[in-house]
């Protein structure tokens, strides 16, 4: 595993915002299942997304990838893959394309992934799958990857699905139901985690033709139809600028990052809020698509609620490191099932730090000492971890941060950005050498 050395540092320089990787996968999915032909501008090419690109390719779907942008002709059937189709890491993938692939004329698919992916929860999507007349099961018989679709169509009918671990499941859901062979209603029991993430599966349907009804605080229904092939401009990724805005407020002298979209619902765009309540300074321009970040000695503690955006939660972790009072970050408990159990995961890797954690089940409390210590800290294999560890270093003499690697899942760029802003960031081996 790679590891880098992050010495003290102090950034300043605009970024341009990587572009959306939950948009970016669900407009592969809908202009796949599309009648003509589709256009995705600005699209994110990284580990995750390439995996559903990959995917929809191995189910007969034509790909092409010129001048930056996807050009997709989409199918009406899929075709039964030659071969088990390899998730990689992405959670979206796996998923989306357990549903989709139900579309295939026949035979079986397979949808396996890496040694987290194959961890991870999947019983909500096969028995939301069952109850719409799809044959979907755990090869292992315990609810987790691999998995196999049997193809052939969805019937449609109702789907009751527990809202409490992942949107996905939902969003799998409802963007194979356009193409079932009656209307399609999606129950929500319990309450429905990462909500706005659902909001981008509807937008995303909307611009290719596909309407929902409903809300998903209960029932969300659809109609038999299809897509239309359409141009979509894929908008920036809120998830990857929270890190850059955490960085800005962390290290930062001033800090501009360009290319933001305000126009479409990205739940983690709540980060603008909860810099400004931690009494950071952050100016917003939505016109021109543009913040300005300007670096903090101190910030505020607080409570922060993260049940709809729990990607925040290693972003918020380490705004609380300069934080004069305790930091309570609640709703988190699905944050266990992310790439890793991320509550666990900062918790042991913050202390290392010399930080205070209290850790619940939903919730942790965290206590910033006067100085942090320098420390070995491990990503484990995730690569917003792997961001967020290498910012907080930022703020020490000297640590070291492994897990290099896992940033191609979401933001490859990244270590290269925080070197040109000026952080001092150098590979292990290079050090070595």
């Amino acid at each position: 595993m790679t590891s880098i050395i992050v010495q003290r540092s102090q950034i300043s320089g605009k970024v341009h915002c990587p572009s959306s990787k939950s948009y970016t996968h669900r407009a592969v999915a809908a202009a796949s299942l599309a009648d003509g032909h589709s256009k995705i501008g600005n699209p994110l090419l990284a580990r995750d997304t390439l995996a559903t690109v990959y995917a929809c390719k191995a189910l007969g779907v034509d790909i092409e990838y010129e001048d930056g942008e996807l050009l997709i002709q989409g199918r009406d059937r899929l075709k039964v893959p030659e071969n088990v189709i390899n998730a990689e890491n992405s959670g979206t993938t796996i998923r989306m394309i357990a549903a989709i692939s139900s579309l295939t004329s026949g035979g079986f698919t397979i949808l396996t992934g890496d040694d987290s992916l194959r961890r991870r929860p999947m019983n909500p999507l096969i028995l939301g799958l069952q109850q719409l007349g799809v044959k979907c099961c755990s090869s292992k018989d315990d609810g987790t990857p691999p998995l196999i679709t049997r193809g052939g169509g969805m019937r449609g009918g109702t789907a009751k699905i527990m809202g409490n671990v992942s949107s996905q499941f939902v969003s799998s859901l409802l963007l194979t139901s356009v193409r079932a062979d009656s209307p399609t209603k999606i129950e929500i029991i319990g309450r429905q985690v990462s909500k706005p993430y659902i909001d981008a599966t509807i937008t995303t349907m909307d611009r290719f033709g596909a309407k929902v009804s409903g809300s998903a605080d209960t029932i969300l229904s659809v109609d038999p139809g299809s897509y239309k092939g359409t141009t979509f401009r894929i908008p920036s990724d809120f998830s990857s600028a929270a890190m850059v805005m955490a960085a800005g407020v962390l290290t930062g002298n001033e800090v501009i990052i360009e290319g933001l979209d305000f126009r479409l619902p990205q739940g983690d765009s709540k980060i603008i809020d909860i810099i400004r309540k931690m009494g950071g300074r952050i100016v917003i321009d939505t016109d021109k698509g543009e913040a300005k970040i300007y670096g903090c000695e101190v910030l505020n503690g607080g409570h922060f609620e993260l049940t709809d955006s729990p990607d925040l939660l290693p972003v918020v972790s380490i705004l609380a490191l300069k934080a004069c009072s305790s930091v309570y970050i609640e709703g988190i408990e699905h944050a266990r099932l992310k790439e890793t159990d991320r509550v666990a995961n900062i918790s042991q890797e913050l202390v290392k730090l010399g930080v205070s954690v209290k850790e619940e089940s939903d919730k942790l409390r965290i206590n910033a000492p006067e100085t942090l210590r320098n420390a070995n800290l491990d990503a484990h294999d995730d690569h917003r971890l792997f961001m967020a560890f290498t910012i907080a270093s930022m703020l020490t003499n000297k640590s070291e941060v492994n897990g290099a690697e896992s940033v191609d899942v979401s933001y490859p760029q990244f270590v290269s950005e925080m070197r040109r802003l000026g952080a001092d960031i150098l590979p292990q081996s290079e050090l070595e050498s």
